[in-house]
């Protein structure tokens, strides 16, 4: 679990915009729309395509007390789920220049 939650933390600190997704989750296709109509320049993780997958999940909801995925981070803050993103649209594109995301 350590170095689960480890390579979370790092992926969270290395990228302005993270986003940890399963790619057949409606809520996360969503999310990554809503970001791609945005331009934003996010890194994707998607938990059902790597072998890790379930620990990183693990160790996100250890991290955020979050499960459920889209797990999204803007400039390493804990953003929520894709409803928690859509409730920001108003201020997303001022959250996204000023993690320089866009």
């Amino acid at each position: 679990m350590a170095g689960a939650k480890q390579k979370a933390q790092q992926i969270i600190d290395d990228n302005k915009v993270v986003v940890f997704s399963k790619s057949y989750c409606p809520y996360c296709r969503a999310s990554k729309s809503l970001l791609d109509e945005k331009n934003a320049k996010y890194f994707l993780m998607e938990l059902d395509q790597v072998s890790d997958g379930a620990a990183l999940q693990d160790a996100l909801e250890e991290i955020t007390g979050q499960r459920s995925v889209p797990n999204i981070f803007i400039d390493k803050k804990h953003i929520g789920g894709n409803s928690d993103l859509q409730a920001k649209k108003g201020e997303l594109d001022g959250l996204l220049q000023q993690a320089g995301a866009v």
